[in-house]
């Protein structure tokens, strides 16, 4: 997810995590880069020193060095002497950093084979969610929508056949208990 604070609180009330060793809170890096590029926007005046700079940082932070990149933006701040929207710039994307600097942990992030950006996730959820839910004059209550995006993700999963099947064996066995007993005794057809 990005930075926004309100965003991981509820996260934190319906995704418990900690309990498996692949948890992990992963700040997407898109929003890492706007707030890199902003500071190097502030700190560089042409074009070709920003995007040095920019990638230069960048790599650090992929590496796992967000605190290195903070220290230096601060420290270059201050011997550039910036003042106003640039300083301002830097501050912001400093604090942003700090504040999420335990969800920037890319070098491990990426060793394991995770997504750092959200653009997937996005995707599929528009794929999954909003093709189905937002169509024009469509209301849903919770418990409707709920249904209908667990039956559509069992459709696109290419699990449709098996969970009909599966539903097919529950129902008989809900409806016909004994069925199983009454086959064994010769009745082989069912009312």
């Amino acid at each position: 997810m990005d930075g926004e604070h309100r965003l991981w609180d509820i996260a934190d009330l319906y995704l418990t995590t900690g309990g498996h060793p692949d948890d992990a809170e992963v700040l997407d890096i898109m929003h890492v880069a706007e707030y890199l590029w902003g500071a190097a926007a502030a700190l560089e005046t042409c074009r070709e020193h920003q995007e040095a700079f920019f990638y230069e940082r960048m790599g650090r932070i992929l590496q796992g060095e967000v605190r290195k990149v903070i220290t230096n933006l601060r420290t270059l701040a201050t011997r550039r002497q910036l003042r106003g929207e640039k300083r301002k710039s830097i501050t912001a994307a400093c604090g942003y950093f700090e504040n999420n600097a335990d969800r920037m942990q890319y070098d491990e992030y990426l060793r394991k084979g995770y997504p750092i950006a959200s653009g997937a996730v996005e995707g599929a959820c528009r794929h999954l969610v909003k093709d189905r839910l937002e169509r024009t004059g469509m209301r849903w209550v919770r418990e409707g929508a709920q249904a209908m995006l667990n039956l559509r993700s069992l459709w696109i999963n290419g699990e449709w056949d098996d969970y009909q099947q599966h539903y097919i064996n529950t129902e008989l066995a809900r409806l016909y208990p004994d069925r199983k007993s009454l086959i064994k005794q010769g009745l082989r057809s069912l009312p």
